[in-house]
Protein backbone atom coordinates (compact mmCIF):
# COMPACT_ATOMS: atom_id res chain seq x y z
CA UNK A 1 0.00 0.00 0.00
CA UNK A 2 1.63 3.02 -1.11
CA UNK A 3 1.83 5.92 1.20
CA UNK A 4 0.31 9.53 -0.80
CA UNK A 5 -0.37 12.77 0.05
CA UNK A 6 -1.80 15.70 -2.14
CA UNK A 7 -1.43 19.52 0.04
CA UNK A 8 -2.41 22.35 -1.83
CA UNK A 9 -1.56 25.81 -0.25
CA UNK A 10 -3.84 28.88 -1.69
CA UNK A 11 -4.04 32.05 -0.09
CA UNK A 12 -7.98 32.92 0.72
CA UNK A 13 -8.86 36.50 -1.16
CA UNK A 14 -8.29 39.82 0.56
CA UNK A 15 -5.89 38.67 3.11
CA UNK A 16 -2.11 38.05 3.36
CA UNK A 17 0.60 36.14 4.65
CA UNK A 18 2.71 37.45 7.64
CA UNK A 19 5.52 37.36 5.63
CA UNK A 20 6.46 37.37 1.59
CA UNK A 21 6.78 33.85 0.07
CA UNK A 22 9.10 35.92 -2.66
CA UNK A 23 10.98 39.08 -0.57
CA UNK A 24 14.66 38.02 -0.90
CA UNK A 25 15.75 39.54 2.19
CA UNK A 26 15.27 35.76 3.76
CA UNK A 27 12.39 35.04 5.97
CA UNK A 28 11.82 34.29 9.90
CA UNK A 29 8.97 31.56 11.11
CA UNK A 30 8.31 31.67 14.65
CA UNK A 31 5.68 29.38 15.78
CA UNK A 32 5.43 29.34 19.59
CA UNK A 33 2.53 27.17 19.67
CA UNK A 34 3.24 24.11 17.33
CA UNK A 35 -0.12 22.30 18.21
CA UNK A 36 -2.31 24.92 17.86
CA UNK A 37 -0.80 25.54 14.09
CA UNK A 38 -1.27 22.18 13.60
CA UNK A 39 -5.08 22.02 14.79
CA UNK A 40 -5.24 25.17 12.81
CA UNK A 41 -3.94 23.37 9.57
CA UNK A 42 -6.16 21.07 9.95
CA UNK A 43 -9.25 23.43 9.39
CA UNK A 44 -7.73 25.70 7.53
CA UNK A 45 -5.58 25.61 4.06
CA UNK A 46 -1.70 26.58 5.17
CA UNK A 47 -1.29 30.04 5.12
CA UNK A 48 0.52 32.69 7.32
CA UNK A 49 -1.71 36.05 7.44
CA UNK A 50 -2.14 38.98 8.80
CA UNK A 51 -5.09 41.75 8.65
CA UNK A 52 -2.82 44.55 7.73
CA UNK A 53 -1.74 43.85 4.37
CA UNK A 54 -3.26 42.59 0.68
CA UNK A 55 -2.49 39.42 -0.29
CA UNK A 56 0.33 39.62 -2.80
CA UNK A 57 -1.62 38.50 -5.77
CA UNK A 58 -4.84 41.13 -5.44
CA UNK A 59 -1.80 43.39 -4.26
CA UNK A 60 -0.39 42.86 -7.63
CA UNK A 61 -3.71 43.58 -9.90
CA UNK A 62 -3.95 46.55 -7.88
CA UNK A 63 -0.51 47.59 -9.33
CA UNK A 64 -1.72 46.58 -12.69
CA UNK A 65 -4.99 48.89 -12.25
CA UNK A 66 -2.71 51.93 -11.07
CA UNK A 67 -0.25 51.08 -14.24
CA UNK A 68 -3.66 51.31 -16.28
CA UNK A 69 -5.16 54.46 -14.73
CA UNK A 70 -2.11 56.77 -15.24
CA UNK A 71 -1.31 55.57 -18.59
CA UNK A 72 -4.76 56.28 -19.51
CA UNK A 73 -4.34 59.94 -17.98
CA UNK A 74 -1.14 60.41 -19.86
CA UNK A 75 -1.78 58.82 -23.48
CA UNK A 76 -5.50 60.59 -23.16
CA UNK A 77 -3.73 63.97 -22.90
CA UNK A 78 -1.29 63.50 -25.08
CA UNK A 79 -3.76 62.78 -27.49
CA UNK A 80 -6.22 65.53 -26.73
CA UNK A 81 -3.22 67.61 -27.49
CA UNK A 82 -2.18 66.22 -30.73
CA UNK A 83 -5.85 66.62 -31.67
CA UNK A 84 -6.10 70.13 -31.31
CA UNK A 85 -2.95 70.85 -33.43
CA UNK A 86 -4.40 68.31 -35.78
CA UNK A 87 -7.20 70.96 -36.04
CA UNK A 88 -4.78 73.63 -36.25
CA UNK A 89 -2.42 72.03 -39.06
CA UNK A 90 -5.05 69.70 -40.85
CA UNK A 91 -1.99 67.06 -40.50
CA UNK A 92 -3.66 63.55 -41.78
CA UNK A 93 0.37 61.64 -40.25
CA UNK A 94 -0.57 63.35 -36.98
CA UNK A 95 -3.88 62.94 -37.59
CA UNK A 96 -2.87 58.77 -37.71
CA UNK A 97 -0.64 59.68 -34.46
CA UNK A 98 -3.44 60.96 -32.51
CA UNK A 99 -5.88 57.81 -33.83
CA UNK A 100 -3.20 55.35 -32.25
CA UNK A 101 -2.65 57.07 -29.12
CA UNK A 102 -6.69 57.27 -28.80
CA UNK A 103 -6.57 53.56 -29.31
CA UNK A 104 -3.64 52.37 -27.37
CA UNK A 105 -5.31 54.41 -24.22
CA UNK A 106 -8.19 52.24 -25.35
CA UNK A 107 -6.18 49.31 -24.73
CA UNK A 108 -6.26 49.92 -20.86
CA UNK A 109 -9.95 49.18 -20.53
CA UNK A 110 -10.36 45.01 -21.96
CA UNK A 111 -6.60 44.15 -19.61
CA UNK A 112 -8.83 46.53 -16.68
CA UNK A 113 -11.52 44.21 -17.22
CA UNK A 114 -9.24 41.49 -17.18
CA UNK A 115 -7.44 42.58 -13.88
CA UNK A 116 -11.41 43.34 -12.06
CA UNK A 117 -12.04 39.45 -13.33
CA UNK A 118 -8.79 38.36 -11.68
CA UNK A 119 -10.17 39.40 -8.57
CA UNK A 120 -12.69 37.05 -8.83
CA UNK A 121 -13.00 33.78 -6.88
CA UNK A 122 -12.73 30.81 -8.31
CA UNK A 123 -16.46 28.56 -8.58
CA UNK A 124 -17.33 25.13 -8.89
CA UNK A 125 -17.21 26.20 -12.96
CA UNK A 126 -14.24 28.13 -13.15
CA UNK A 127 -12.15 25.89 -10.66
CA UNK A 128 -8.55 28.00 -10.88
CA UNK A 129 -10.50 31.19 -10.98
CA UNK A 130 -10.95 33.94 -13.66
CA UNK A 131 -6.76 34.66 -14.10
CA UNK A 132 -7.37 33.74 -17.91
CA UNK A 133 -8.72 36.62 -18.44
CA UNK A 134 -5.94 38.48 -18.56
CA UNK A 135 -4.45 35.88 -21.14
CA UNK A 136 -7.31 37.04 -23.93
CA UNK A 137 -6.65 41.01 -22.88
CA UNK A 138 -2.94 39.90 -24.10
CA UNK A 139 -4.57 38.62 -27.06
CA UNK A 140 -6.41 41.65 -27.78
CA UNK A 141 -3.67 44.21 -27.67
CA UNK A 142 -1.52 41.68 -29.75
CA UNK A 143 -4.33 42.12 -32.48
CA UNK A 144 -4.90 46.13 -31.92
CA UNK A 145 -0.94 46.38 -32.54
CA UNK A 146 -1.39 44.44 -35.77
CA UNK A 147 -4.27 46.73 -36.92
CA UNK A 148 -1.90 49.41 -35.78
CA UNK A 149 0.84 48.32 -38.20
CA UNK A 150 -1.93 47.79 -40.65
CA UNK A 151 -3.20 51.10 -40.59
CA UNK A 152 0.91 52.96 -40.54
CA UNK A 153 1.33 51.13 -43.96
CA UNK A 154 -1.71 51.83 -45.32
CA UNK A 155 -1.50 55.65 -44.67
CA UNK A 156 2.19 55.59 -45.84
CA UNK A 157 1.27 53.81 -49.13
CA UNK A 158 -1.86 56.36 -49.76
CA UNK A 159 1.06 59.42 -49.07
CA UNK A 160 3.09 57.99 -51.33
CA UNK A 161 0.56 57.63 -53.90
CA UNK A 162 -1.17 60.86 -53.12
CA UNK A 163 1.24 63.70 -51.63
CA UNK A 164 -0.27 66.35 -49.72
CA UNK A 165 1.22 69.66 -48.35
CA UNK A 166 1.87 70.22 -44.17
CA UNK A 167 0.95 73.44 -43.06
CA UNK A 168 2.02 74.56 -39.52
CA UNK A 169 5.02 72.29 -39.80
CA UNK A 170 6.83 73.55 -36.18
CA UNK A 171 3.65 73.19 -34.86
CA UNK A 172 3.55 69.58 -36.11
CA UNK A 173 6.77 68.79 -35.38
CA UNK A 174 5.76 69.87 -31.66
CA UNK A 175 3.00 68.03 -31.36
CA UNK A 176 5.00 64.72 -32.72
CA UNK A 177 7.45 64.82 -30.07
CA UNK A 178 4.96 64.74 -27.61
CA UNK A 179 2.95 62.16 -28.48
CA UNK A 180 6.97 59.96 -28.56
CA UNK A 181 7.07 61.25 -25.00
CA UNK A 182 3.94 60.43 -23.69
CA UNK A 183 3.83 56.83 -25.37
CA UNK A 184 7.43 56.13 -24.22
CA UNK A 185 6.77 57.17 -20.73
CA UNK A 186 3.67 54.95 -20.75
CA UNK A 187 5.35 51.91 -22.63
CA UNK A 188 8.18 52.48 -20.12
CA UNK A 189 5.89 52.54 -16.87
CA UNK A 190 3.68 49.42 -18.25
CA UNK A 191 6.78 47.19 -19.15
CA UNK A 192 8.25 47.94 -15.78
CA UNK A 193 5.20 47.09 -14.11
CA UNK A 194 4.06 44.10 -16.07
CA UNK A 195 7.25 42.38 -15.46
CA UNK A 196 7.11 43.32 -11.55
CA UNK A 197 3.78 41.71 -11.16
CA UNK A 198 3.71 39.24 -13.68
CA UNK A 199 1.62 40.03 -16.40
CA UNK A 200 2.32 38.82 -20.25
CA UNK A 201 -0.67 41.40 -21.01
CA UNK A 202 0.79 44.20 -19.32
CA UNK A 203 3.75 43.96 -20.69
CA UNK A 204 2.29 44.09 -24.49
CA UNK A 205 0.00 46.69 -23.76
CA UNK A 206 3.77 48.60 -23.02
CA UNK A 207 5.12 47.42 -26.07
CA UNK A 208 2.05 48.55 -28.41
CA UNK A 209 2.19 52.51 -26.81
CA UNK A 210 6.18 51.66 -28.11
CA UNK A 211 4.95 51.50 -31.51
CA UNK A 212 2.58 54.63 -31.24
CA UNK A 213 6.23 55.97 -29.67
CA UNK A 214 7.66 54.87 -32.79
CA UNK A 215 4.51 56.19 -35.01
CA UNK A 216 5.10 59.73 -33.78
CA UNK A 217 8.84 59.93 -34.34
CA UNK A 218 7.85 59.06 -37.93
CA UNK A 219 5.52 62.26 -38.14
CA UNK A 220 8.25 64.29 -36.59
CA UNK A 221 11.39 62.88 -39.51
CA UNK A 222 8.10 63.41 -41.81
CA UNK A 223 7.37 67.27 -40.64
CA UNK A 224 11.59 67.39 -41.00
CA UNK A 225 11.69 66.52 -44.81
CA UNK A 226 8.59 68.60 -45.64
CA UNK A 227 10.29 71.20 -44.32
CA UNK A 228 13.27 70.61 -46.16
CA UNK A 229 11.04 70.40 -49.37
CA UNK A 230 11.45 66.30 -50.07
CA UNK A 231 7.19 65.44 -49.57
CA UNK A 232 8.16 61.67 -49.82
CA UNK A 233 10.43 61.81 -46.78
CA UNK A 234 6.97 61.43 -44.56
CA UNK A 235 5.66 58.43 -46.47
CA UNK A 236 9.15 56.71 -46.39
CA UNK A 237 9.61 56.87 -42.95
CA UNK A 238 6.14 55.75 -42.34
CA UNK A 239 7.25 52.25 -44.19
CA UNK A 240 10.11 52.10 -41.84
CA UNK A 241 8.38 52.86 -38.20
CA UNK A 242 5.86 49.80 -40.09
CA UNK A 243 8.57 47.43 -40.29
CA UNK A 244 9.63 48.72 -36.85
CA UNK A 245 5.89 48.19 -35.52
CA UNK A 246 6.03 44.35 -37.29
CA UNK A 247 9.30 43.57 -34.77
CA UNK A 248 7.14 44.63 -31.94
CA UNK A 249 4.48 43.10 -32.88
CA UNK A 250 6.62 39.86 -33.39
CA UNK A 251 8.10 40.14 -29.47
CA UNK A 252 4.40 40.98 -28.24
CA UNK A 253 2.83 38.11 -29.78
CA UNK A 254 5.66 35.78 -28.86
CA UNK A 255 5.33 36.51 -25.34
CA UNK A 256 1.63 36.41 -24.86
CA UNK A 257 1.57 32.95 -27.44
CA UNK A 258 4.33 31.69 -24.60
CA UNK A 259 2.06 32.77 -22.02
CA UNK A 260 -1.06 31.29 -23.41
CA UNK A 261 0.62 27.90 -23.74
CA UNK A 262 2.21 27.71 -20.83
CA UNK A 263 5.55 28.24 -21.05
CA UNK A 264 7.84 29.30 -18.13
CA UNK A 265 10.99 30.05 -17.83
CA UNK A 266 13.26 26.74 -17.61
CA UNK A 267 15.86 28.34 -14.76
CA UNK A 268 12.62 28.78 -12.45
CA UNK A 269 11.91 24.82 -12.68
CA UNK A 270 15.67 24.13 -12.09
CA UNK A 271 15.33 26.50 -9.10
CA UNK A 272 12.09 24.88 -7.99
CA UNK A 273 13.85 21.78 -8.41
CA UNK A 274 17.08 22.64 -6.35
CA UNK A 275 14.84 23.97 -3.81
CA UNK A 276 12.61 20.71 -3.57
CA UNK A 277 16.10 18.18 -3.23
CA UNK A 278 16.88 20.36 -0.14
CA UNK A 279 13.64 19.54 1.64
CA UNK A 280 14.71 17.08 4.59
CA UNK A 281 13.13 13.75 3.95
CA UNK A 282 13.07 14.22 0.20
CA UNK A 283 14.82 11.40 -1.77
CA UNK A 284 13.60 12.83 -5.49
CA UNK A 285 11.87 14.94 -7.19
CA UNK A 286 9.57 13.54 -9.70
CA UNK A 287 7.00 15.16 -12.55
CA UNK A 288 7.03 19.10 -11.85
CA UNK A 289 4.46 21.58 -13.39
CA UNK A 290 4.89 24.97 -13.40
CA UNK A 291 1.90 27.21 -14.90
CA UNK A 292 1.02 31.30 -15.03
CA UNK A 293 -2.58 31.39 -14.49
CA UNK A 294 -2.96 35.44 -14.97
CA UNK A 295 0.06 37.35 -13.68
CA UNK A 296 0.13 34.43 -10.62
CA UNK A 297 1.94 31.50 -10.61
CA UNK A 298 0.65 27.75 -9.47
CA UNK A 299 2.87 24.32 -9.62
CA UNK A 300 2.22 20.68 -9.05
CA UNK A 301 5.01 18.50 -8.25
CA UNK A 302 5.30 14.78 -6.94
CA UNK A 303 8.08 14.62 -4.50
CA UNK A 304 9.70 11.03 -3.47
CA UNK A 305 9.90 9.95 0.15
CA UNK A 306 10.60 7.36 2.32
CA UNK A 307 8.22 4.43 1.90
CA UNK A 308 8.24 3.65 5.53
CA UNK A 309 7.08 7.07 7.25
CA UNK A 310 3.34 7.62 8.54
CA UNK A 311 1.10 9.22 6.53
CA UNK A 312 1.56 12.33 9.05
CA UNK A 313 5.31 12.49 8.13
CA UNK A 314 5.11 12.39 4.69
CA UNK A 315 2.51 15.07 5.26
CA UNK A 316 4.97 17.49 7.19
CA UNK A 317 7.27 17.08 4.39
CA UNK A 318 4.95 18.02 1.62
CA UNK A 319 4.03 21.33 3.88
CA UNK A 320 7.96 21.57 3.91
CA UNK A 321 8.38 20.90 0.08
CA UNK A 322 5.38 23.43 -0.60
CA UNK A 323 6.83 26.08 1.93
CA UNK A 324 10.41 26.08 0.22
CA UNK A 325 8.47 26.23 -3.28
CA UNK A 326 7.03 29.35 -2.18
CA UNK A 327 9.98 31.19 -1.05
CA UNK A 328 12.17 29.69 -4.02
CA UNK A 329 9.91 30.52 -7.36
CA UNK A 330 8.85 34.20 -7.69
CA UNK A 331 4.81 34.75 -7.79
CA UNK A 332 4.28 31.04 -6.88
CA UNK A 333 1.08 31.52 -5.03
CA UNK A 334 -0.71 28.02 -4.95
CA UNK A 335 0.88 24.34 -4.75
CA UNK A 336 -0.26 20.97 -4.99
CA UNK A 337 2.53 18.57 -3.34
CA UNK A 338 1.86 14.92 -3.93
CA UNK A 339 4.20 12.11 -2.11
CA UNK A 340 5.12 8.97 -3.91
CA UNK A 341 7.05 6.38 -1.45
CA UNK A 342 10.24 4.84 -2.87
CA UNK A 343 10.10 1.43 -4.13
CA UNK A 344 10.68 -1.86 -2.51
CA UNK A 345 12.80 -4.35 -3.83
CA UNK A 346 10.30 -6.42 -5.59
CA UNK A 347 7.39 -4.41 -5.14
CA UNK A 348 5.37 -3.11 -8.31
CA UNK A 349 4.73 -0.13 -9.30
CA UNK A 350 2.22 1.92 -7.43
CA UNK A 351 0.87 3.99 -10.55
CA UNK A 352 0.76 0.87 -12.31
CA UNK A 353 -3.53 0.74 -12.36
CA UNK A 354 -2.88 4.46 -14.11
CA UNK A 355 -0.53 3.26 -16.96
CA UNK A 356 -3.64 2.78 -19.36
CA UNK A 357 -5.00 6.19 -18.63
CA UNK A 358 -1.82 7.75 -20.33
CA UNK A 359 -1.46 9.57 -23.85
CA UNK A 360 1.56 8.70 -25.59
Amino acid sequence: MSDEHTHEHHSPPGRSRDHDHNSPQGHKHDHPHPHRHRLRHLLTPHSHETADKLDPALESSAQGMRALWVSLIVLGATAAAQAVVVVLSGSVALLGDTVHNAADALTAVPLGIAFVLGRRAATRRFTYGYGRAEDLAGIVIVLTIAASAAFAAWTAVDRLLNPRPLHHIPVVAVAAVIGFIGNEWVARHRIRVGREIGSAALVADGLHARTDGFTSLAVLVGAGGAALGWQLADPLVGLAITAAILLVLRDAAREVFRRVMDAVDPAMVDRAEEALREVPGVRGVGELRLRWIGHRLRAEVAVVVDGEVSVRRAHDIAVEAEHALLHAVPKLTAALVHADPTPAPGESDPHLTLAHHSTA
